[in-house]
């Protein structure tokens, strides 16, 4: 399936070549590159210029009566609402139509399989990551290390879908954003002063249940399968090379899968999983704190 958008501009392109050369050998960056810094680009603007402006003008007595610190959170949540209903369009529209980001299906073909629409959804993935890192450095005393690792090791993840690496897993790992709406919707009732409101009740409702399903349920059967298949691939080394053959396209065949790639994807997705779970637990804890009364609690 081919990328829809247009190609990147020769000059663009070239300035990428360089990180398509080991120890990196993002080899299908140069084609995507352009889609990554106009990710990024629409993030930030959404970001430092759209919100804080849209907002400003809308819902002057919420917004502008807000803490500046939750102001830059305000602003943070809509970003992410834009990316998540945006990412989440394009990787099932990719997944429902693609055959190519699956290969032949094989174990081998969902770590191979590459398309240009699979690479431009990485590519957004990745500038929305890169965008999500920086804006959590800047903004480290309210965005927590638990948010830049979340996002440092999404960051990674997306990346390596550039060897081509995986695409397939990195669509599927894409659709826990499909439970990051409700969240940002019950953040902000907060700052609008329905906390306790049967329409947070309803929205915690279906923000558990997506949270549940698209980030424990379908990620960890996501993981099983992507360690499965890692693990295949670890087992069918060339001793000689110190690489698994024929995981990657004819064209790169020569490199194949270091032991390295294989154990730091396997590291940032399991700090994924775990982080989903702690936030989880911390989520259903927020809920209750918010409709179960003391009394009730206690009995």
């Amino acid at each position: 399936m081919r990328d829809p958008l247009p190609p990147c501009p020769s000059l663009l392109s070239s300035l990428s070549v360089p990180l398509t050369q080991p120890p990196l050998s993002l080899k299908t960056l140069p084609l995507h590159v352009h889609e990554l810094l106009f990710a990024f680009t629409l993030y930030a603007s959404i970001h430092h210029f759209f919100s804080p402006r849209l907002f400003a003008y809308y819902l002057p007595r919420t917004y502008l009566q807000l803490p500046r610190r939750t102001r830059v959170n305000w602003d943070i949540h809509v970003t992410s609402q834009v990316q998540s209903i945006l990412i989440c369009g394009i990787a099932l529209w990719v997944l429902l139509n693609d055959d190519e980001v699956q290969g032949d299906r094989s174990w081998k073909g969902r770590m191979e399989g590459y398309s240009g629409a699979a690479g431009m959804t990485q590519a957004f993935a990745a500038g929305y990551f890169l965008w999500d890192c920086v804006a959590c450095v800047v903004n480290f005393e309210s965005q927590g290390i638990g948010a830049l690792m979340h996002g440092v090791s999404a960051l990674v993840i997306t990346m390596m879908g550039f060897r081509p690496f995986a695409n397939y897993y990195g669509l599927a790992f894409i659709l826990y954003e499909l439970s990051t709406p409700f969240l940002n919707i019950h953040w902000f009732l907060d700052k609008l002063g329905m906390t306790g409101s049967k329409l947070q009740l309803y929205n915690g409702i279906i923000l558990i249940a997506m949270f549940g399903l698209c980030r424990l349920v379908w990620g960890t059967y996501q993981s099983f399968n992507i360690y499965s298949d890692l693990w295949r691939a670890v087992q069918s080394l060339d001793g000689s090379s110190g690489s698994a053959k024929g995981i990657v396209r004819e064209a790169y065949e020569d490199e194949g899968l270091p032991i390295i790639l294989a154990s730091v994807y396997v590291a940032s997705n399991t700090l994924l999983i775990v982080l989903n779970y702690y936030w989880f637990w911390k989520m259903i804890e927020a809920v209750r704190k918010r409709f179960v009364k003391p009394e009730e609690k206690k009995r």
